[in-house]
């Protein structure tokens, strides 16, 4: 059960950053923000990014954007990750049978 609850920890947190990633490429490459799926996928990115919102001051909105977004998806895969090796630790390990 742990296992299984491993993988999604793990699976859920790469797909936040997989959503934050491709907020910042929608936004870098100039994509359409009144078109709804580049909306959606905005706006998705806005909420997950929220505490790391500002949190460096860089005044050209680009750069701001990738460094601030970027270190939360970086944030969220390394947190899943860790969550997940410690419920993988936590699991009880088979005895090897002696023959």
């Amino acid at each position: 059960m742990a296992l299984a609850l491993a993988r999604l920890v793990r699976s859920l947190a790469g797909i936040i950053a997989l959503v934050i990633v491709v907020a910042i490429v929608l936004f870098l490459v100039g994509a359409n923000p009144s078109n709804a799926v580049v909306r959606d996928v905005h706006d998705a990115g806005a909420w997950l990014v929220g505490p790391f919102k500002n949190l460096f001051s860089i005044h050209k909105a680009k750069l701001a954007m990738v460094v601030n977004w970027g270190l939360a998806a970086l944030v969220y895969l390394l947190v899943g990750h860790f969550i997940a090796s410690l419920l993988v630790r936590m699991t009880p390990r088979r005895r090897a049978l002696a023959a």
